[in-house]
């Protein structure tokens, strides 16, 4: 029997919901009456099994604290590596984090001391400069190489840099945002062998690993034959539901994880976690895999769409190769223009927003980040007021 069609042209109303990318595109971009595509969550629908599962618990009518270490959870998320990505989880090392990035800035702080360098690879997902800055630490950049509208590693710096003894983590974006790469086997095998080389922990951000372009396959750092790794995930970003709160890491070295769930339920109090965003993510664990196969189809047909017409319309700006996410990485160098001119054009003529690519680090002062996850028609009207405000540009 063939799975239910998933509507996902659909059109959801998100103004007046406290949306940040709707409601406060503001906050960003100096005007209200945009229409947005900017940060990374999708204008689509949560799976029906999920809104289900939240009716059920919402019926319920009492929330008391809640616990997240038990075998229907866990269970839920290793089903779900078994059936997406053939690889196995060890239930022991799956630990609650209310949000990837919390989780990644605790490990750094356990993981390194004040002034002891992180590595990541630019163009880079903004937060990442953020906590490593806040924790003080060092950001240490290996600037991807960009050729021929696609990403690779510098491996010959990204070495160098491994070398260097105050280097004590390597931040992994794995599939990358924003430049949409899934990494091969071959270039995560070299990752691990000269992270295990230098002796440096990788950190890998997976939380896009759902999202993959045609026949790209994420491969989780956790496959490979090191140690030192541990994998920051959640569910929120495939299905969509960031206002919940529930995210988990992977860490396969026990004396780490112990280390972490000290901190999170000591030092900060957080053992008890956001009871909706549990269920939201064992319902969708459970019963969304027909749901994320749809959604990938649908996201591949809005990239070629956004290809074809960017490719008519607007020729100079060239669409970096996307195999993974719902974010589409535009150069735009070849318009000849400063940033700030193409930004106030798509502002104030084609009352659109998209994020500048200039605080991804790297060369993203050249590049867009648009994020295609949304309706065909939505998708549509904005590509159209992006030719309306650069349509002419001189």
């Amino acid at each position: 029997m063939s799975p239910k069609k998933i509507n996902f042209d659909k059109q959801v109303d998100r103004l007046g919901t406290y949306c940040t990318q709707w409601d406060y595109v503001k906050d960003r971009f100096g005007e209200s009456d945009l229409l947005p595509f900017t940060i990374s969550d999708t204008d689509f629908e949560v799976p029906v099994e999920v809104m289900e599962a939240l009716k059920e618990r919402m019926n319920h009518g009492v929330f008391g604290y809640t616990r997240w270490n038990h075998t229907d959870l866990k269970s839920s998320i290793t089903s779900w590596y078994n059936t997406r990505f053939q690889t196995y989880i060890n239930a022991e090392d799956i630990v609650y984090t209310p949000s990837v990035m919390y989780g990644i800035s605790q490990l750094i702080e356990l993981l390194t001391n004040k002034n002891d360098g992180v590595i990541i690879q630019t163009p880079a997902y903004d937060a990442f400069f953020k906590i490593i800055q806040a924790s003080g630490r060092k950001l240490i950049e290996n600037s991807l190489i960009y050729q021929n509208e696609a990403y690779t590693i510098d491996f010959k710096d990204l070495e160098n840099k491994l070398a260097a003894a105050h280097n004590k983590v390597l931040l992994l974006c794995s599939p990358h945002n924003p430049t949409g790469r899934v990494w091969s086997k071959e270039e995560l095998e070299r990752i691990v062998l000269l992270c295990q080389k230098h002796e440096v922990f990788i950190i890998s951000d997976e939380i896009h690993m759902d999202i993959t372009r045609y026949d790209n396959q994420h491969i989780p750092i956790t496959n490979f034959d090191y140690q030192h790794v541990a994998i920051a995930t959640s569910g929120t970003k495939t299905f969509n539901f960031p206002g919940l709160i529930f995210s988990f890491m992977l860490i396969p070295n026990q004396e780490l994880r112990e280390d972490y769930l000290t901190i999170l339920k000591e030092k900060h109090g957080l053992s008890s976690v956001s009871i909706m965003g549990m269920e939201a993510t064992m319902a969708a664990y459970n019963n969304g895999s027909d749901w994320v196969d749809q959604l990938n189809d649908y996201i591949d047909d809005n990239y070629e769409f956004a290809c074809d017409f960017l490719q008519k319309k607007l020729p100079d700006i060239k669409v970096v190769h996307s195999q993974a996410t719902y974010l589409m990485w535009l150069d735009v160098s070849e318009l000849g223009i400063d940033m700030s001119i193409i930004q106030d054009k798509l502002i104030k003529e084609g009352k659109v927003a998209i994020m500048n690519g200039a605080i991804y680090g790297g060369n993203g002062k050249e590049f867009l980040r648009l994020n295609i996850g949304c309706s065909r028609e939505k998708l549509i009207d904005g590509l159209n007021r992006m030719y309306r405000a650069l349509k002419n540009l001189e």
